[in-house]
């Protein structure tokens, strides 16, 4: 695949989630959609109907809302440049509109996707072993269920790379197949073995295992997790997309 088709289909899989077309995330004028329940989402982008979801591919806002705070958002994301719409202090003001309906921001994360002119599986300092799901079937404990697996989605975890010294288990790559065409890659190294090019390398290389395997490996973090974004740049990823969800608000 190349980066353009890679770029093509992530757009392809956002516009299933919010519920619009790919080539609406190319155009200068942002779009308001009603979020509706449909067939082909991200399996853990959440319960669709969604309340409001901000995505950006760097060209404008698409807007997944819903029916009552339509207008309200719209408003908001056509206040300033599309950009600034996911800084603050812009969005204490989507803060406002959804405190009113008990809502809150949630989710902010940035998505990575492979530069294929330069993704290659990385060296490791220490064995690296292919693993499918029964080989980490009782691996749904802390660490490894930080971030490289998930109890929650454990159905969906379809392959993992380990890096090990000794037996011991050091490092552990494991992606979600959380649509049709593309995987989610999570990484977890144990403290004593970070700031070696681990993280790095089982990710580079779980991510060449999925392109082999005729799917779009991806990456996300926060905006906040600097060191899970310099992972993701140095295992051969680069910056696609960012998202904001709302979710309700704790009970407190």
């Amino acid at each position: 695949m190349t980066n353009q088709e890679i770029l093509q289909i992530a757009m392809e899989q956002s516009a299933l989630d919010a519920g619009c077309q790919a080539e609406d995330f190319c155009q200068k004028e942002n779009k308001v959609i009603l979020s509706q329940k449909h067939d082909g989402a991200r399996k853990n982008f959440g319960n669709l109907p969604l309340f409001c979801s901000l995505i950006s591919y760097g060209n404008n806002v698409i807007a997944s809302v819903d029916a009552q705070i339509a207008d309200a958002v719209g408003a908001y994301i056509n206040t300033v440049p599309f950009h600034r719409c996911f800084e603050t202090p812009y969005m204490h003001r989507l803060t406002n509109i959804l405190t009113s309906y008990n809502m809150e921001i949630g989710l902010t994360r940035e998505g990575f996707l492979p530069d294929t002119d330069i993704l290659r599986p990385l060296p490791c300092l220490y064995p690296i072993r292919l693993l499918n799901p029964p080989d980490f079937a009782h691996l749904y404990t802390t660490p490894w269920s930080n971030n490289a697996l998930s109890k929650k989605f454990c159905h969906l975890d379809i392959l993992a790379v380990g890096a090990y010294d000794g037996d011991r288990l050091i490092g552990l790559a494991g992606c979600s197949a959380d649509c049709d065409t593309m995987w989610q890659i999570g990484i977890d190294v144990l403290p004593d073995y970070q700031r070696q090019g681990v993280a790095a390398a089982l990710t580079s290389t779980l991510a060449w295992e999925t392109l082999q395997r005729g799917k779009v490996p991806y990456y996300c973090c926060v905006w906040s997790n600097i060191p899970s974004a310099r992972n993701a740049i140095r295992s051969g990823f680069r910056p696609a997309w960012i998202e904001v969800t709302a979710r309700p608000k704790p009970i407190m």
